[in-house]
């Protein structure tokens, strides 16, 4: 199903000025448009919403049958026709062509040229020609290296691009023949390559391979090409019966299939791969990996087969790592990090979209309203054309590529749209006559021509379409160009405009609560995502509005799941935390009450506010937001209400309040003396100990305890990531310990808090200003004797309230200058400063130097969670370059990073390890540990 809106993706447009009737066209860059007609390819330049100029023009062989422009190395590839013979030639360093009659060399593939004669090259243009054996057919550049792969009649050959070293400022680009893949039973139509994946389409037929460098299932290349011995298959058997049947009283059709994975090799297609007679060390790819192949059927509904019914727009597309381009070398698009891989083809009325490399998976299926003629795939859009329409469809790349790029996403902390969900038609454009269409960067380049009066052509027979060895139809000659023809310019508008369009196209569905609202939303958000993957291209600015749009959309989409009444309310809360608001802001955005007067909160919502209370944030909501939670929690789940009551964020709520509702519940089917314990706790803030003491002697003490394992925030809370006693709990201290330490071990022994907790739990709560003194500081001590034991106890009582949560350090710090750092007591004091500070690594270099003996206990103690890198970003190093230095302390430092290793090796995967690892250290020490950190998946 296709969703059809309204809406404009499409701005400014404007006419290229060309001499002649455009044949082929291409972009080139971020900044030119080729065009091709005759034996002439002109170069426009591009920018922005200025007015497209004239760059320069080239003459070519003869007239060009197919053009295509690499970015990666900047080159102009095109498939030229003269006298019945087609030549393959590459224009390389063509922005240096400043006039149409400038100086070109013309050089052949693979041939050094001498160095006198390689400092010309550097200021004009080369054409680089490259023979082959057979009449090439289509080409396609790898989009990331810039390689370039030729299809031929039964075999596809591969040139690497190479860059030869002039001197230390110059280089040339060339390219290499690599590889020959012969593949037997389709003839290539169009074809697609990237990064070892190549695309083969013929009239009815796609398949996808893989080229691979190392030893996988597949077959192996061989330096004398033969063909696979394999079994003959079903779909060969098919076809060789066809063959024998073929006559003018019959049309023999092979049903449509689809094999995905490793049984696409049943296909019937032979692909044998042949080195080029290189040195093996430079071989690329050694196997090729069989992942889809799909047959169609032609329609034979009218028992006239149609020329028309054929495969078009084949296309791969990559979308890559975040931010992992950098644009500084000339070779940038070298250092992209391929991350997902998309294949496009389309037949005349339907369009497929199959996601690749993890797995082979149809994505998406494109219903066309009428007969399309061309179709190109971005990132964010599928732009198609039929002869009178231009049409926008959304697409599912983003969804795609943000679960291949974080682990995290689909969970109670990140969401993304669907893969699976419907896509729509943003745009169908009324555009006459059109009869091409290409894209680059923001740019959607049209062919148009006003068709001349229908003049009814003779029908070939039909039995052509029997077999996939039948060569696709010859490029006739063109005809005289004509008057009524236009090539344009279509800018497509800024992600953040079209968004902001789409977001007001949804409050049209606001009111109604459709699931329409949920979709165009999500449609805006995943136009938003898209364009933040290749937020290398962006501009500062234009990151921070994307980034601030992202939030909003993720505000949004948190909202509608938290009003509609959908199985996937639960991802209100997901998108909320996306979004960056807080829970008050979120509470403001929450419509109380109906226009009818009565009151319901859906299941989004009611997930989201209970799951937050939960999380223990560090924000406390107003009385007024407090009392609506409350009143919410009443209506929706009542169940819920003692749990809420007892989170932090809901301290300022009235206690009055909270009694009220709390006597209103229905105790059955729950514990009721949660219900008990959470009054008594609320007559406590309010001051009213009798009702305190009639709530508490309501149940025994043991009743009491399970209560509080119930809901363990009665007695102890965290605040900025610190345990702190509740009220409840500095009351019980004083008048029933007992009930508060069996509770405290309760809690302990039924998981809900750690035994440290407990243990500084109980030292806190004797004293509110003093902390448990981390264990660390003893061993820091023990290395000095201190003759005056009142100086110890006076010392040990510092030590604890700098552990203690009263004192702010930075403020105490200048009292502390008196204590001499050249004592242990004033390093211990000195140390325990810098730690509550977080200076980590100040801390690290001090004991190193002062008290190795100390370091181990002091990082298994404070390098834990968000710190827990400095194990091998700052410890390691460190112990590395003191024991290169030797001294008496080498054994105390040899041993400190023997233990070291073993949490570094229990920390890190096998290739992170390897990289913290010193380049000069003795592969027998540290084999160990290697060894280890590769078995522990196996082990766990």
């Amino acid at each position: 199903m296709v969703h059809l809106y309204n809406l404009h993706p499409f701005g400014s447009q404007q006419v290229v000025p060309c001499r002649l009737q455009p044949e082929r066209f291409c972009g080139g860059g971020p900044d030119a448009l080729f065009v091709a007609a005759g034996c002439k390819v002109e170069a426009f330049t591009v920018s922005g919403q200025e007015l497209c100029q004239p760059r320069c023009a080239f003459s070519t062989l003869g007239r060009v049958l197919r053009l295509a422009y690499s970015e990666a190395g900047d080159y102009l590839v095109a498939i030229e026709e003269k006298n019945k013979a087609t030549f393959l030639r590459a224009y390389v360093n063509w922005r240096s062509k400043r006039t149409e009659n400038s100086r070109v060399c013309i050089r052949m593939v693979g041939h050094n040229v001498e160095a006198p004669f390689c400092e010309t090259f550097r200021d004009q243009m080369s054409i680089v020609e490259m023979p082959l054996s057979e009449a090439p057919l289509c080409v396609s550049c790898c989009p990331v290296r810039g390689d370039l792969l030729v299809g031929c009649t039964n075999k596809l050959v591969l040139f690497t691009l190479k860059y030869r070293i002039v001197n230390e400022e110059f280089s040339i680009l060339d390219f290499e023949l690599s590889l020959i893949i012969h593949i037997h039973n389709i003839t290539p139509v169009e074809i697609s390559f990237c990064v070892g994946y190549v695309a083969v389409m013929s009239d009815l037929e796609v398949l996808i391979l893989k080229l691979e460098s190392n030893s996988k299932n597949g077959e192996s290349v061989n330096h004398h090409p033969h063909k696979t011995n394999r079994p003959m298959n079903l779909a060969e058997g098919i076809s060789n019966e066809a063959l024998q049947l073929e006559s003018d009283d019959f049309v023999i059709c092979q049903k449509p299939i689809e094999l995905l994975g490793k049984k696409s090799e049943q296909s019937g297609i032979s692909v044998t791969l042949e080195s080029t007679g290189l040195d093996d060390e430079k071989i690329k790819y050694f196997h090729v990996q069989h992942l889809l192949y799909r047959r169609f059927a032609p329609d034979i509904s009218s028992y006239v087969l149609s020329d028309d019914i054929k495969l078009h727009s084949l296309q791969l597309l990559p979308i890559y790592q975040t931010g992992s381009l950098t644009s500084e070398r000339k070779n940038s698009s070298q250092e992209k990090e391929l991350l997902s891989l998309f294949c496009f083809f389309s037949l005349p009325h339907v369009g497929y979209l199959y996601m690749i490399v993890k797995s082979v998976e149809l994505m998406s299926v494109y219903q066309y309203p009428e007969r399309s003629q061309q179709a190109v795939l971005t990132p964010q859009f599928l732009h198609v054309i039929t002869s009178n329409y231009l049409q926008c469809f959304t697409v599912r790349c983003s969804a795609a590529a943000a679960r291949e790029e974080d682990p995290d996403m689909d969970s109670t902390v990140k969401a993304c749209p669907p893969v699976s969900m419907d896509v729509c038609a943003l745009r169908i454009q009324l555009f006459i006559g059109l009869k091409a269409i290409c894209h680059f960067k923001n740019h959607v380049i049209l062919l148009t021509k006003a068709d001349p009066e229908a003049i009814p052509e003779r029908r070939e027979s039909p039995k052509r379409f029997t077999s996939r060895k039948t060569t696709s139809d010859k490029l006739k000659t063109p005809p005289v160009a004509e008057a009524g023809w236009n090539l344009y310019i279509v800018n497509t508008i800024s992600p953040v405009q079209l968004y902001r369009e789409m977001v007001d196209y949804s409050n049209t569905y606001k009111t109604a609560k459709t699931q329409s609202c949920i979709h165009l939303l999500s449609e805006a958000h995943l136009l938003v995502r898209a364009a933040l993957m290749d937020a290398s291209q962006l501009e500062p600015t234009e990151k921070a509005e994307l980034l601030e749009a992202f939030k909003e959309s993720c505000g949004h989409l948190g909202d509608c799941y938290s009003r509609l009444d959908t199985q996937y309310s639960h991802l209100a809360l997901p998108y909320y935390k996306m979004s960056g608001l807080s829970m008050a802001e979120v509470l403001a955005r929450v419509e109380w009450a109906a226009e009818d007067g009565s009151q319901k909160y859906e299941r989004g919502l009611i997930f989201y506010i209970n799951h937050s209370l939960y999380e223990n944030l560090d924000e406390e909501l107003s009385e007024e937001l407090a009392a609506q939670v409350v009143q919410m929690f009443q209506v929706a789940e009542p169940k819920q209400l003692p749990h809420i009551l007892c989170s932090p964020s809901m301290k300022n709520i009235n206690p009055l309040t909270a009694i009220s509702y709390l006597k209103k519940l229905d105790t059955s089917g729950f514990s009721s003396v949660l219900v008990t314990l959470t009054k008594a706790a609320m007559a406590l803030k309010m001051g009213e100990l009798d009702m305190y003491c009639h709530e508490m002697k309501s149940y025994s003490e043991m009743k009491l305890v399970c209560g509080f394992i119930l809901e363990p925030r009665l007695l102890i809370q965290q605040k900025k990531g610190r345990s702190v006693p509740t009220e409840l709990a500095l009351h019980l201290k004083e008048t029933q310990p007992g009930l508060l330490v069996a509770s405290v071990l309760g809690l302990q022994k039924n998981n809900k808090i750690g035994i440290e907790e407990a243990d500084s739990f109980f030292k806190i709560n004797s004293c509110n200003h003093y902390g448990l003194i981390c264990p660390w500081v003893n061993i820091l001590i023990s290395s000095d004797s201190l003759a005056d034991k009142n100086y110890a106890e006076d010392l040990s009582k510092l030590q604890s309230l700098i552990c203690g949560p009263s004192f702010d350090i930075a403020s105490i710090v200048p009292f502390l200058e008196p204590l001499s750092e050249d004592t242990v007591a004033g390093l211990s004091v000195q140390v325990l400063c810098q730690t509550r500070l977080k200076e980590y690594e100040q801390c690290i270099d001090t004991l190193l130097e002062r008290c190795p003996e100390a370091i181990i206990p002091y990082a298994n103690h404070e390098l834990k969670e968000e710190n827990r890198t400095l194990w091998w970003k700052k410890l390691l190093p460190e112990l590395c370059h003191r024991i290169k230095c030797g001294g008496e302390k080498y054994q105390l430092y040899l041993s400190s990073l023997k233990e070291t290793l073993s949490v570094v090796a229990m920390e890190l995967e096998l290739r992170d390890f390897l990289n913290v690892l010193p380049e000069d250290g003795t592969a027998a020490f540290f084999l160990p540990y290697l060894l280890y950190c590769s078995r522990k998946k196996s082990l766990t």
